[in-house]
């Protein structure tokens, strides 16, 4: 039986991408250019402010450009990251559903903590969760086992018996490495690109309550 589910955060428990795209378009309108399309930030929300700025601005980590220009994105963000980010559709009656049950559930994801808690309170769910485990709670983020250890640790439950949600392949390796049951949400931030099939997941989700059929939540 499953005792708890861990969802990544972006694209996965929370649409994020209507705000990561604001403050993304509002650097570009600030230069003059035009603004990118939601389908293309959508695709590269799951990157984080790295993946973004690529995007828009075609400027790598390494480049000398890019810590300015992630500062000025980060600084916007941070002041509007909960004006349009919602839930994703059938997400709230789940997680009711699943407190209804008694299942524990919580947050494993990469961002940082100064906006995971933030964006979590705005919405009302960080009393609600378990246990939130930020990309800088540990001494690494995902794909490195070690947030899901800890998220195991705080939720009491043992890895096996948790169930992990997340859209990149990144998600599927860190549940792998410490023998967590993991599905993909396909409704998530892929890019065309992306092959989540060949990721190893145990299965994939087209919409959240579609994850009331895995066998291990079953009533």
């Amino acid at each position: 039986m499953t005792r708890a589910v861990l969802f990544d955060l972006d694209g996965t428990l929370v649409d994020t991408a209507p705000d990561l795209g604001e403050a993304l378009n509002h650097m570009l309108v600030r230069r003059g250019r035009p603004p990118l399309p939601a389908a293309a930030i959508r695709a590269q929300a799951s990157h984080g402010s790295q993946g973004l700025i690529r995007l828009a601005f075609g400027v790598a980590e390494q480049d000398t450009a890019f810590p300015e220009l992630r500062q000025e994105f980060l600084v916007h963000y941070a002041a509007h990251l909960a004006d349009r980010s919602t839930l994703f559709p059938g997400m709230a009656s789940l997680l009711d559903t699943f407190e209804n049950r008694g299942i524990a559930w919580g947050v494993v994801t990469n961002k940082p903590a100064r906006y995971t808690e933030p964006l979590l309170e705005k919405l009302d769910l960080l009393h609600r969760a378990a246990c939130v485990v930020s990309g800088d709670t540990c001494t690494r983020p995902k794909p490195d086992p070690e947030p899901m250890q800890y998220a195991s640790r705080i939720v009491a439950v043992a890895p096996e018996q948790c169930l992990y949600v997340g859209d990149a392949e990144r998600d599927v390796q860190a549940a792998r490495a410490v023998g967590m049951p993991v599905m993909v949400a396909l409704y998530g931030y892929l890019s065309e690109i992306d092959r989540p099939e060949a990721w190893g997941g145990d299965g994939y989700i087209r919409q959240p309550l579609d994850l009331l059929d895995y066998p291990g939540l079953a009533t």
